[in-house]
Formats: C-alpha cells, sequence, structure tokens
C-alpha cells in the first residue's frame, strides 16, 4: 500500500523543522568544546517517526569530525529536550547523527577528473606532434 502524500508531507516538514533548529543550537547554544563549527546537511527521518538520523558537515580535519560526532552524541539528550520545548511537541525521535563527507569526497573527485583531463589532453598534443610531418 503506497504511502498517503500528507504523511510524507508531514515528515519533510518535521525533518526540515529539525534541521533548521539543530542548525541554531550548533551556531553557538551547544558550549561543548569538542564540537567544531558545522552545519546541518539533511536530516533523515525513519518512517514510523521514532528515529532520525542527523547528517552534520564540519569544517576542519577527520579529528574534529570524530571530536564533533562524540560531542553531539554526548549532547543527544540536552539537543532532544530543547526540540522537545522549541517545537511543543509530545514526541522527539532518537536522534542518531553522522558526519557529512560529501563535499570533502566531491572535492577530491573533482581534483581527480581534473587530472585525467590534463593527462589525456597532453596525449592528444603528443600524438598529433608525432603525427604531423616536419616542415622543412
Amino acid at each position: 500500500m503506497p504511502e498517503q502524500r500528507a504523511r510524507t508531507y508531514h515528515r519533510n516538514r518535521v525533518a526540515s523543522t529539525f534541521s533548521e533548529e539543530i542548525g541554531a543550537m550548533l551556531e553557538g547554544e551547544l558550549s561543548d568544546p569538542r564540537i567544531a563549527p558545522g552545519y546541518v546537511t539533511e536530516v533523515v527521518l525513519a518512517p514510523g517517526g521514532k528515529s532520525a538520523r542527523v547528517f552534520v558537515a564540519v569544517h576542519g580535519s577527520e579529528a574534529e569530525e570524530d571530536s564533533t560526532l562524540a560531542g553531539l552524541m554526548a549532547a543527544r539528550a540536552y539537543i532532544r529536550s530543547q526540540l522537545r520545548e522549541r517545537m511543543g511537541v509530545r514526541h522527539v525521535p532518537e536522534l542518531t547523527f553522522a558526519i557529512d563527507r560529501t563535499e570533502r569526497l566531491t572535492g577530491r573527485m573533482d581534483e581527480l577528473l581534473g587530472r585525467l583531463r590534463k593527462r589525456d589532453k597532453r596525449r592528444e598534443e603528443k600524438a598529433a606532434q608525432a603525427g604531423a610531418p616536419s616542415e622543412g
């Protein structure tokens, strides 16, 4: 049986609100020194609404990503209580956090593709020079 559009729309609205509120908390309300500057990229809410996975992009090294993840996992109960207060809801899903590394991976892929293009261009130039008759 297909899921109803209203239910999907509601879940997307709730996920969007979670993203905004948790992002605001990341910007300055969480005073844990382990949490590095970052932002929420996506919130995926489970179909039943019992759990949510929050993807966070962190500006910094992998060590800072790991410490930020540990700090966020330690602050889960506080974040849930704040969400409950701010949104005025009875139930806030269980939160799990994950580091979103898509920007870093995208940058690395772009770098590798750029290298391949340069290498192919050099090969084509060498082939054109080798195939051209010498003038003289």
